[in-house]
């Protein structure tokens, strides 16, 4: 596979940045890839770096950084007002992380009016080799009648 496409989208990075002071901590950036579907970035800083000896991203930065993204990809695809609550995540940590950039991409497996199931998905240099991967169930926000 080639190497993965960013197209940063700052409006909705400032946006995230303010819904989940989280995303600001990490530097968590929204953007599209080359085919224009909705692409999470994590740029590689020294601070997320859990293991030294490898070096290796710190796991609990790697599953943060997933349910952050299935966060805003929901509040995004089905136009929310605030965020939906997990009720269930795990993630699947498959490779140990590079101290490199990492991207995200999401599906949403299924859209209910009180329950919705997302997944996610990071890899570094090649989207094809992933190296963690994470669900969740989320609890739909309240609509006003």
């Amino acid at each position: 596979m080639n190497p993965t496409i960013f197209q940063l989208d700052e409006q909705l990075t400032i946006q995230a940045h303010q819904c989940i002071p989280y995303c600001a901590a990490i530097n968590l950036q929204i953007g599209t890839d080359s085919l224009n579907k909705r692409l999470y970035s994590l740029p590689f800083a020294r601070q997320n770096i859990g293991n030294i000896f490898l070096p290796a991203l710190h796991g609990g930065l790697i599953g943060g950084f997933l349910q952050s993204c299935i966060s805003l990809y929901l509040m995004e695809q089905q136009n929310l007002q605030e965020s939906a609550q997990i009720i269930d995540y795990s993630t699947d940590y498959l490779l140990s992380g590079k101290p490199v950039d990492s991207y995200a991409q999401c599906e949403i497996m299924h859209a209910g009016k009180r329950i919705s199931h997302v997944t996610a998905t990071m890899w570094q240099a090649q989207s094809d080799k992933p190296i963690a991967f994470a669900r969740a169930h989320l609890q739909m926000p309240a609509i006003a009648n």
